[in-house]
């Protein structure tokens, strides 16, 4: 993310509380709150974010969007509340489970096809791999958590998100994009 479109900690700071507000009043059946959008003038642009959701440690729910339709604001609110009660792989978060989710914002870069997949820097880039209609994404942070090689980054993308064989990005009928994110986490 270069200088122009990095948001500040305050801004990461009011990310953070929007999905936590968001999050809270889906999960209890009340009223979403509304957030001022003039207070936050840099969260209207529109930008693509993924709300990741985690319980002590452990994946709780993550979901995104790379092409927004709306302002950052709204996209944040809109993930959050998809993270904690849409994410396919687990139940909705419970509001007894509230204060054990920890809640992690990546505002993302536009995406940039690349036909030099390992090109990608680990800890930097995320990955969109797509084929036909089979597509996946891992954020940056995933490779470090994971400590894998550029490799095993695209071969697990391929085989565990998109639906492909592990050797997929290797194909120049694939489609590999990269992008970067400005991470913003609750603790």
């Amino acid at each position: 993310m270069n200088d122009e479109t990095a948001l500040t900690d305050a801004d990461g700071a009011d990310l953070i509380k929007i999905a936590r507000d968001t999050i809270e009043a889906a999960v209890t059946n009340r009223p979403r709150p509304v957030h001022d959008a003039a207070r936050h003038p840099r969260l209207q642009e529109h930008r693509g974010a993924f709300v990741t959701l985690n319980q002590r440690g452990r994946l709780r729910g993550c979901i995104g969007t790379f092409l927004p339709e709306n302002p950052l604001l709204q996209v944040v609110e809109q993930m959050a509340v998809a993270a904690a009660t849409k994410d396919p792989r687990f139940q909705p978060v419970t509001d007894n489970e509230l204060a054990d989710i920890d809640i992690e914002i990546s505002v993302l870069s536009p995406l940039r096809k690349t036909d030099d997949p390992l090109s990608l820097e680990l800890g930097v880039h995320g990955i969109y791999i797509k084929s036909g209609f089979h597509a996946g994404t891992y954020l940056p942070q995933v490779a470090t958590e994971h400590n894998m090689t550029k490799e095993d980054f695209l071969s697990s993308c391929c085989a565990h998100k998109a639906g492909l064989e592990p050797d997929a990005w290797k194909d120049p009928a694939t489609d590999v994009y990269l992008y970067t994110a400005q991470i913003f986490q609750e603790k």
